[in-house]
């Protein structure tokens, strides 16, 4: 799979005429192996605008599994080999914004490719680049243990405890940065410390990121067409405006007697099951074909009688709220690539339990508490997400009431941060034409972002570059059952290799398979698995147990 030669990086090409640009103590020659400590630190040092803060070498580490963590690839620390840690920034403009904080792993031995990984959420944390990447399975090496420069960025920002996330997106320079400069930024430094680092150039750049990292990384297709080779989107925060003012109007629907409590939620999951789970044929408490579901099921079915309430029906205000969760936000004018809508949410998995932002409605909708103003820990991501994207971004006025905020009100606004942040253009001809290769992966059972904007999405690709030339550099995939963050039903699938045989070996990937495994070490056992489907097809069952992906077929 990676036939590329591997370069023994002994990274004394670091200071062969390279490293007096960045530390005029380290202009000499030395072998990684004989005295890599020595090397590494040489790099510290910088320009007029990036900085080499340290670079330490790292010893080779074993894999290891915590007890708990905020997403179940989020428990596991790979093994790593020996690198060169190098931790830097980028100054700002505006004296006022942060700098660009990133961190580039450099391995003693280099395949002569790199990886940049996104982040996630408002970011303001630093993406290290030495976890797994989006939807990896458990028992591969790490990109870097295969011998890819990692590196990832906190797009220009650092959140603090007790402030919120949004707080940043006061300052127009930071928040350009988070909506793509840092990115771009940070991959050009990358690529020039590679440069001097082993003396060559990479010859192929890959980005990976899942939510904000997806929408990063279908950015840097957009923005920046001629940057990356290969790019793997998953669940992508794409229409980014309408994601944010989506989540706050689902919320406003349950700020009274629109909440829906825990045992309600297993009420209307349970009623989908009853619904849909055997609609391809098997009966695995999955639904297989959530589009076909969304339109069969209906949750007026649920609703309590005259004069009755409590956790076995639903109220009308509640039965509301759920239509409004379903239904398409509409704008009233028209923002960046003429969207003036957002699609509604799906149905399956409302009851994925809820770690972090593992789960489903509880998780991202409900919280275990109505809305709150400001928003409280209790609350629903989206609720914390989309209300204070509202007080901080869009109204700029921190102490808003977002009861009373109407987006005609701040239009123009809108209509800058949608040119800013909407990654929903689809003329992607440049980076088709450069020999670029995009997959794209929505979860079907995702409730922090629609998977229908990532569908409506790669349709308009479709739309704009022809079905037949669009299936020359890209594929859409959707992985029925699970949550935003890889829960709920199989969803781990190595789409690092598969990005690099269609990159580098020409080998269009058909449908592929998902996995879902016991988070033990060191096997990480396969529990269960299903096709992983090519938009706009599902796993229909034929035969066999229903834990293994032979035992189904991709058929609209």
């Amino acid at each position: 799979m990676e036939t590329m030669t591997l370069t023994r990086a002994k990274l004394c090409a670091w200071l062969v005429g390279t490293a007096a640009a960045l530390s005029a103590d380290a202009a000499f020659a030395m072998t990684l192996a004989e005295d890599a400590d020595t090397v590494c630190k040489g790099l510290v040092g910088g320009t007029d605008t990036v900085k080499i803060d340290s670079a330490t070498l790292q010893t080779s580490s074993q894999l290891a599994v915590a007890e708990r963590g905020p997403t179940p690839s989020g428990r596991i620390t790979p093994a790593n080999p020996r690198f060169c840690k190098v931790l830097a920034h980028i100054d700002p403009t505006d004296s006022k914004a942060p700098p660009i904080k990133f961190q580039v792993n450099l391995p003693v031995e280099w395949n002569g490719r790199s990886l940049q990984y996104g982040g996630g959420g408002f970011n303001g944390v630093l993406i290290t680049g030495l976890a797994l990447p989006p939807a990896y399975p458990f028992d591969k090496p790490s990109p870097l243990a295969r011998g890819f420069v990692t590196y990832g960025t906190d797009s220009g920002h650092e959140s603090k405890p007790g402030e919120p996330p949004q707080l940043f997106a006061l300052n127009d320079e930071a928040f350009e940065n988070f909506a793509h400069r840092a990115y771009k930024k940070v991959r050009d430094a990358t690529a020039a410390l590679m440069q001097r680092a082993y003396g060559k150039k990479p010859e192929k750049m890959y980005f990976m990121g899942s939510s904000e990292g997806g929408r990063e990384g279908l950015t840097m297709a957009q923005r920046y067409p001629d940057d990356f080779d290969g790019i793997f989107a998953r669940v992508p925060v794409i229409n980014w405006v309408g994601l944010q003012h989506a989540g706050t109007r689902s919320g406003l629907v349950t700020m009274g007697e629109g909440w829906i409590n825990p045992a309600q939620v297993k009420l209307v999951a349970d009623a989908v099951r009853v619904a849909c789970d055997k609609a391809d044929g098997s009966d695995d408490a999955l639904v297989q074909d959530p589009v076909t579901c969304k339109a069969a099921f209906k949750v007026e079915t649920l609703r309590c009688a005259a004069g009755k309430s409590g956790d076995q029906c639903l109220t009308d205000e509640q039965i509301k709220a759920i239509n409004t969760l379903h239904a398409t936000y509409k704008f009233p004018f028209s923002l960046a690539n003429g969207l003036d809508d957002y699609p509604g949410w799906g149905v399956s998995g409302e009851d994925t339990p809820a770690i972090g932002p593992t789960g489903g409605w509880v998780a991202w909708w409900l919280g275990t508490a109505p809305p709150a103003q400001p928003p409280a820990p209790n609350n629903g991501i989206a609720w914390i997400y989309g209300a204070g994207g509202i007080q901080y971004v869009f109204a700029r006025d921190p102490k808003l009431d977002v009861t009373t905020y109407k987006p005609e009100e701040h239009k123009a606004r809108l209509l800058e941060v949608s040119s800013l942040m909407d990654s929903t253009d689809p003329d992607l001809s440049r980076f088709r034409a450069r020999g670029g290769r995009l997959i794209m992966l929505e979860h079907m059972a995702d409730y922090a972002q629609s998977p229908y904007a990532g569908i409506r999405y790669f349709e308009s690709v479709e739309r704009k570059m022809g079905k037949a030339e669009t299936a020359e550099f890209a594929r859409l995939y959707t992985a029925p059952g699970v949550d935003h963050v890889g829960s709920g039903a199989p969803a781990n699938v190595d789409m690092l290799s598969v990005l690099l045989d269609w990159v580098e070996q020409g080998k269009a990937p058909g449908d592929l398979e998902v996995a879902e495994q016991k988070l033990e070490a060191p096997s990480f056992a396969v529990t269960r698995a299903l096709p992983l489907c090519r938009w706009p097809a599902w796993p229909h069952y034929k035969s066999g147990p229903v834990t293994a992906a032979s035992s189904f077929t991709c058929a609209p």
